[in-house]
């Protein structure tokens, strides 16, 4: 699937082995994000794209989310036009809430998405 030129996939193509990252600003990401992702702010991101070269796997896809797919969709754009096999996650977090897929406040606690 595509979102304009971006390669999409839907929440139920995630497995546990994929490397996630959340785009969301710190607000969203504090209320509930998938367990283990890298988040790194949109706002954020250019300043900060050291910090997904350096934690990103060499050789695989990175899984960009957001809250529905927009702001993922931009990152994972502009991740491609870097050289890094990027994907859009189509729905986002909503999408990853409604598929049942665990949601973490980061202390432990059960989260949810903003």
């Amino acid at each position: 699937m595509q979102f304009g030129s971006v390669p999409t996939v839907g929440v139920d193509a995630l497995t546990s082995e994929d490397f996630l990252l959340d785009v969301r600003e710190d607000d969203e990401w504090e209320a509930g994000h998938a367990e283990g992702a890298l988040h790194i702010p949109m706002s954020e991101f250019v300043a900060r794209y050291g910090e997904l070269t350096d934690a990103a796997p060499d050789a695989g896809k990175v899984y960009v989310l957001c809250r529905v797919g927009g702001r993922s969709a931009q990152v994972a754009q502009y991740l491609i036009q870097q050289g890094i096999d990027a994907v859009n996650v189509a729905g986002g977090m909503q999408a990853w809430e409604a598929a049942g897929h665990p949601v973490s406040d980061g202390k432990g606690g059960s989260g949810s998405v903003i």
